[in-house]
């Protein structure tokens, strides 16, 4: 599959809708990793800890990292990630949040989905 017209490069793309029981709990844990991390500096640590405790999204995108996920993935080395949070209003129900709809051009040959199974 190596050939010269083929990237070692992919891009994987996730969206994830997390429904959240407990906001206290979320802001806890975010708190906490920012009193675990001996890297960060007192400046940076008090305006995460603000953030974290004003806004659960930003708790969790403190608490999730795309690092994580690939991290013990063999042959693979992380290049680059982005990630945000949101509070949204979901329903399940709704054709916005169709998770097998296609977001990107239908005519772009790159955009095909690779179904396993």
């Amino acid at each position: 599959m190596s050939t010269p017209e083929t990237s070692r490069f992919v891009r994987i793309r996730v969206e994830l809708v997390l429904a959240v029981d407990d906001e206290e709990a979320v802001t806890g844990a975010a708190l906490q990793s920012l009193a675990d991390d001996v890297d960060l500096r007192e400046a940076e640590r008090a305006e995460a800890e603000r953030a974290v405790s004003e806004d659960t999204a930003e708790a969790l995108a403190h608490l999730v990292d795309p690092f994580d996920l690939v991290a013990e993935v063999p042959g693979v080395e992380l290049q680059q990630a982005s990630w945000s949070s949101e509070l949204v209003d979901y329903d399940p129900d709704s054709p916005e949040w169709d998770l097998d709809e296609d977001d990107g051009d239908e005519n772009d040959p790159e955009d095909e989905e690779m179904t396993v199974g």
